[in-house]
C-alpha cells in the first residue's frame, strides 16, 4: 500500500478513486505524565514523554487509515493529512485526539 501526502504518485495513474477514509486515535490524559510536563514547561526543554505519544498515535492513526482503505479495495491513499488536537472532558480531563484523513484510490504503475 502506497500513501502520500501528495495528491499524485510518481509513475502511477489513478485507475479509481474510491473515497475519503478516515481514521482517529483518542489518547486519555495520565497523571504522571502531564505532571512531568508541567515541570519542562517551568523549566523548559522538550517533553519527550507527549512526543513520543504523538508519534505512537500518528503511526496507529495511519495504519488503521490504511486497513480502512484496503477494506474498499485500495492499494494506495493519496492527500494524507494528519492532525491533533484535544477534546475537554471535564475540568480534570483532556482527551488527545489523533486524526488522519485521505483519498483511498486504486492506481496502476505506467
Amino acid at each position: 500500500m502506497i500513501v502520500s501526502t501528495t495528491d499524485v504518485i510518481q509513475g502511477a495513474i489513478v485507475e479509481s478513486y474510491l473515497g475519503v477514509v478516515t481514521a482517529e486515535v483518542v489518547y486519555g490524559s495520565n497523571f504522571m505524565r502531564d505532571f512531568f510536563a508541567g515541570l519542562r514547561d517551568i523549566v523548559g526543554g522538550r517533553t519527550g514523554s507527549y512526543e513520543k505519544l504523538f508519534e505512537e498515535g500518528q503511526q496507529k492513526a495511519l495504519a488503521e487509515l490504511e486497513k480502512r482503505a484496503q477494506r474498499l479495495g485500495a492499494n494506495a491513499v493519496i492527500g494524507i493529512e494528519v492532525d491533533t488536537g484535544t477534546i475537554n472532558v471535564d475540568q480534570s480531563g483532556v482527551l488527545l485526539l489523533i486524526t488522519a484523513v485521505g483519498t483511498a484510490v486504486k492506481i496502476r504503475q505506467s
